[in-house]
């Protein structure tokens, strides 16, 4: 792995800490949230001190309705942190229903780099921790003792956090920050090998951060090129694409007795 993975957020923690009492005194009668809010940053009581976390430097953004479930994101994901192509080894996890209609077949479940990450609060050990240069929230293995407090405490099913039953640590996306099986740059300056190989682009990465809920991370990714091949790129898929592009070459309906001679 990677140096940066294997270095715990000591050197963080230690310029980012300060007492409880200077921290209550700080915020006096405003509230932690009116602070933290404007600042980018949450924070988090353990024992007699607090721990600033900043906003991650990025985030993914999907667009469940333009995936079509190849699971290609997947096979990258595993390959570039691990160097094995094991679906279930990559932290961009592809849920299926076969029994759901579209859209709600299919569901891509990404970690969104919360701005309250309570898988950082959970972690006893500082193994799961805020990156101290790009804030990207990842786990440093070397630290992971296997108790899977971080898993049980992601508020999303299925959790965001995995556990990596080969390597035998927690494991989740870092933006690429550390692929070491991948000789591209990554992290929020650099690119993330699900975002490249999606052959939909279905996926997408941005620095800012998303509204917190689902439709602040399922996104509309369709574009003119969308409407081209002769696909609505609306929510409600009512619009015609020659429509929204006037461009977009839509093959006109045939006749009744035109397609009864064929």
């Amino acid at each position: 792995m990677s140096e940066k993975n294997s270095n715990p957020a000591d050197g963080r923690a230690a310029a980012k800490t300060v007492t409880r009492r200077d921290f209550v005194a700080a915020i006096g009668g405003i509230g932690i949230g009116a602070i933290l809010a404007g600042a980018g940053v949450s924070a988090f009581l353990v024992g007699d001190e607090v721990y600033a976390v900043e906003a991650s430097g990025g985030y993914l953004l999907v667009d469940t309705k333009k995936c079509g479930a190849c699971e290609t994101c997947m096979l990258a994901c595993s390959l570039a942190h691990s160097g094995r192509t094991n679906v279930n080894l990559s932290r961009l996890q592809l849920t299926k229903n076969p029994l759901g209609c579209f859209p709600l077949d299919v569901q891509q479940n990404q970690c969104r780099q919360c701005p309250y990450p309570s898988c950082v609060d959970a972690c006893p050990t500082g193994a799961m921790h805020a990156d101290p240069e790009t804030g990207v929230r990842l786990v440093a293995e070397g630290k992971c003792i296997g108790c899977e407090r971080c898993i049980e405490a992601c508020p999303f099913t299925p959790s965001r956090v995995q556990w990596n039953y080969e390597d035998k640590c927690a494991q989740k996306c870092d933006l690429c920050l550390n692929t070491p099986y991948w000789d591209q740059e990554g992290g929020p300056g650099g690119k993330q090998a699900c975002v490249e190989v999606c052959p939909m682009r279905a996926i997408s990465f941005t620095r800012t951060i998303p509204r917190q809920s689902d439709e602040g991370y399922d996104v509309n990714l369709r574009n003119e090129h969308w409407a081209i091949i002769g696909f609505p790129i609306d929510d409600a898929g009512r619009v015609r694409p020659d429509v929204s592009v006037p461009t977009a070459s839509v093959v006109p309906p045939q006749p009744a007795d035109a397609a009864e001679e064929e």
